[in-house]
């Protein structure tokens, strides 16, 4: 196996397993971890994987997003917290707008039953989870649906959108950085996207902190625009104070 093969096993297990280890690497590769960290360097150079202690994870990019189903199995117990916390934020919102995404239907499942909430949501696993909800009333949005994550997009969805206005708004997103904002891979995503921020009052984003410092292919936000950003204890307390400085409240759970 040549260098170039090697990289490419080693993103491909990335993606396939949602990180990748690097002794585990170098042992089933046999070549030493220093091969194996040059490796993941190079491929984060190519903006292909991001490094974190010991291994790395996969960044989706244009030509790579994870699918829901694959989301549903990595990192359970942060994303569990996010929402709780994410939930807690509801304030006295009457109209919430949910995501796509795995955590935005956590958040959706987090929702108090005590009061009446008109939910809209692109996801089909949110308005499905929602549909029978007490004191809940779900609009699904139109349009042509993602098969890997189960949601609607294109100009049906956005013009939905556009003759709302919308309380709160619960986004995610592929990748946030304070360079680039608010990423996803898919420019029919980021038109959803978009319309949503502009139809909501308040926006708060939740995600994981492996999304922080990725950058993926359509930008559709500032972290500027967002009141607050919750995310888990991953992000170290230094970065989360430097998003903190660009205006959203930063909460670590």
């Amino acid at each position: 196996m040549d260098a170039d093969e090697r990289r490419r096993g080693i993103l491909e297990t990335a993606r396939r397993s949602g990180s990748v280890d690097v002794g585990t690497l170098a042992a089933d590769l046999g070549v030493s971890k220093e091969t194996v960290r040059r490796d993941l360097n190079l491929l984060e150079r190519h903006g292909l994987v991001r490094r974190i202690h010991g291994g790395a994870h996969p960044v989706e990019s244009a030509g790579f997003e994870t699918t829901l189903a694959f989301r549903t199995t990595v990192h359970v117990p942060e994303k569990s917290r996010i929402a709780v916390a994410a939930a807690e934020l509801l304030g006295d919102a009457e109209t919430v707008f949910i995501d796509e995404g795995y955590t935005p239907q956590l958040i959706a499942a987090a929702l108090p039953r005590d009061r009446p909430l008109t939910v809209v949501t692109s996801s089909l696993a949110t308005a499905g989870d929602l549909a029978s909800a007490e004191n809940i009333t779900v609009l699904l949005l139109g349009g042509r649906v993602r098969g890997g994550t189960l949601a609607t997009v294109d100009h049906w969805a956005t013009r939905m959108l556009s003759g709302f206005v919308i309380d709160l708004a619960y986004v995610g997103a592929n990748g946030i950085s304070r360079e680039h904002g608010l990423t996803t891979p898919d420019p029919a995503v980021s038109e959803v996207k978009a319309q949503v921020l502009k139809a909501a009052r308040r926006r708060v984003f939740s995600g994981v902190h492996t999304k922080f410092g990725a950058a993926s292919f359509c930008r559709f936000a500032d972290v500027t625009e967002f009141e607050a950003i919750v995310t888990d204890a991953g992000l170290p307390a230094s970065e989360a104070h430097r998003y903190s400085l660009l205006g959203p409240e930063v909460i670590r759970v």
